[in-house]
């Protein structure tokens, strides 16, 4: 219930302390009574820090274990052509081939896929995440060319070694960019670009897999 504080005319409320500040239930004076300016400031203070520390840990949550899903579910899909018995469902989604461009498909689908589970969770608390996440998920993807040509040109040869580190690298930045750019929302903007970037990357995995241009990717 409210209560008066005389001392500067003023009416407060009570103000709940968290029990990590050792208080349980309790509650403290109203805000500007006398003798408690600066505990209650401090208290306020430390209060919205800890959610402010609470919701950017749920973040940091979800891009581990988004890296980690990846990580896994990307692995895993190299064979699930090959174990499915070339089924061509399971092609549109996973490499049919030993192609660099096939390979891009285990950044791109499994990080979409963690996206369609994060972005809801994440929308309400970060209203840039949906343009954040395709953003890493297009980075991301177009970084295993640019990375296994780079090393490929300077070696002369690839190394399966450094084709894996090439995967676990690219998932890494792609969810590194994704949380930087949730907080910054520096690409919301062109979130209709991205949206339909994604959409064309993900019609083209399915198209060339199966009638690939002559490019030689």
């Amino acid at each position: 219930l409210p209560q008066s504080c005389p001392e500067f005319g003023y009416r407060g409320t009570y103000v709940p302390l968290l029990s990590s500040f050792g208080a349980g239930q309790q509650v403290i004076k109203p805000l500007l009574c006398k003798h408690n300016v600066v505990y209650d400031l401090l208290t306020l203070a430390s209060y919205y820090t800890i959610m402010e520390v609470s919701v950017m840990d749920k973040l940091k949550s979800y891009i581990i274990s988004g890296i980690l899903f990846v990580l896994i579910l990307g692995s895993l899909s190299h064979f699930f052509y090959e174990w499915s018995d070339h089924n061509f469902i399971i092609g549109l989604f996973s490499p049919v081939n030993e192609s660099v461009w096939e390979h891009m498909k285990l950044v791109f689908f499994p990080m979409l896929l963690y996206s369609f589970i994060a972005i809801p969770k994440l929308k309400g608390t970060y209203p840039c995440a949906a343009s954040a996440w395709l953003s890493g998920i297009l980075a991301g993807t177009l970084l295993i060319p640019v990375i296994f040509y780079t090393y490929t040109t300077i070696l002369g040869y690839n190394l399966l070694v450094l084709d894996i580190g090439t995967f676990i690298l690219c998932v890494i930045l792609a969810f590194y960019l994704a949380y930087r750019l949730t907080l910054s929302c520096s690409v919301e903007k062109y979130t209709g670009l991205l949206y339909i970037a994604a959409a064309l990357f993900a019609v083209s995995f399915m198209i060339f897999s199966y009638y690939p241009l002559p490019l030689g990717l």
